[in-house]
């Protein structure tokens, strides 16, 4: 029996198989989960029913698990984008950053912010490691974490 936290075998099995660079998508219930991410990409739903499980929710499991150095959200804007949430702040993205920062550090996790389309770009690229699909009905409540160097320093979390 695993001591940790994180006992999904399908996480377990793709992070272990990421890399420093290498990016974890957390998508919303609303993400185009088996078109929105590289092809070649594991997908691992979470998403039992509307709500469960939450993006927060599997991260902060996966903030346990592996080291984090940036984070991109995807934000209303862009061409054919939400021009009437354009410039308000997103909910879900106060929770992400507490997270980061709780974990991290306040100078730790750079930033990010993509329009939907400059974001879903991102998240098809090659070095896409795993789609975590969420049953998150927030809206805009996707986040691209880039996986980070572990120092021989870092200790396990208890």
């Amino acid at each position: 029996m695993l001591r940790y936290e994180l006992l999904h075998p399908g996480l377990i099995a793709a992070l272990a198989s990421a890399g420093h660079g290498s990016r974890v998508l957390l998508a919303d219930a609303n993400y185009p989960h088996s078109t929105g991410a590289r092809p070649g990409a594991p997908r691992v739903h979470l998403n039992v029913r509307p709500g469960l499980l939450s993006v927060d929710q599997v991260l902060e499991v996966l903030l346990d698990a592996v080291p984090v150095e940036s984070a991109t959200v995807m934000v209303p804007g862009g061409v054919d984008g939400d021009v009437e949430a354009a410039g308000r702040p997103v909910p879900a993205h106060a929770g992400y950053r507490a997270a980061l920062t709780e974990v991290v550090g306040a100078s730790g996790v750079v930033w990010h912010e993509l329009d939907r389309f400059a974001f879903y770009a991102a998240a098809r690229s090659d070095d896409v490691a795993l789609l975590v699909a969420t049953g998150d009905q927030r809206v805009y409540a996707n986040l691209l974490l880039t996986v980070g160097v572990r120092r021989p320093s870092d200790a396990p979390r208890p």
